[in-house]
């Protein structure tokens, strides 16, 4: 007879269940995530639709890193899972916006001048980021890149930099987070960076 695996959370037998490619787990971070990733995308200018895709994408990227080794678990799935669905859905927003428009009707309409003025917003923000990451310099540079915007593990930018460890990367990236955020205040741009 089989013994009963005793897991202390779901995180936990989802976890299992996903290194073991038990499929199952796919459907249960779906159930746990579905309502609070469709709310996100509903309110952010989204279908439901949309939040389909967003939810789906987002436990594929979660389904893969945890096959693959290179899921470091530092917060509850959920938490994890509404980020990775956030970046998703904030790409989706940039390439719709970048499409040519059909039709409109006026609703269509207020929400693409609402999405334009977003995006010249977060346009004008990136510039000012990659503008204070020149200035950071290296190995600031490529540490932050790695861990915000290419979303690796301390372990992975600790083996590809030469960092003793992943505790070494984590000291590093709050020196390099916490000079970016002055370099920011000093151009009177701000712009908070994710708390980790």
């Amino acid at each position: 007879m089989k013994p009963n695996l005793f897991f202390l959370n779901d995180d936990a037998k989802i976890l299992h269940l996903m290194e073991q490619g038990d499929e199952e787990a796919l459907v249960m971070i779906y159930r746990q995530n579905r309502k609070a990733i469709l709310s996100f995308v509903t309110r952010n200018s989204g279908s439901e639709d949309d939040a389909e895709d967003v939810l789906q994408e987002s436990v594929i990227i979660l389904w893969e890193r945890v096959r693959s080794g290179r899921f470091e678990q530092s917060a509850k799935l959920s938490t994890f899972l509404f980020a990775v669905a956030k970046n998703v859905w904030s790409r989706k927003r940039m390439r719709k916006l970048r499409e040519p428009a059909s039709e409109f009707d006026n609703d269509q309409f207020d929400s693409y001048e609402r999405s334009a003025l977003d995006e010249m917003i977060d346009s004008e923000r990136s510039e000012h980021i990659a503008n204070a990451m020149e200035q950071l310099g290296e190995p600031c540079r490529t540490l932050l890149t790695l861990y915000y915007w290419e979303e690796h593990s301390q372990e992975e930018i600790a083996a590809e930099m030469g960092f003793a460890n992943a505790a070494t990367v984590k000291s590093k990236k709050y020196t390099c987070k916490k000079m970016l955020e002055k370099i920011l205040k000093e151009s009177g741009m701000y712009v908070g960076l994710a708390q980790s």
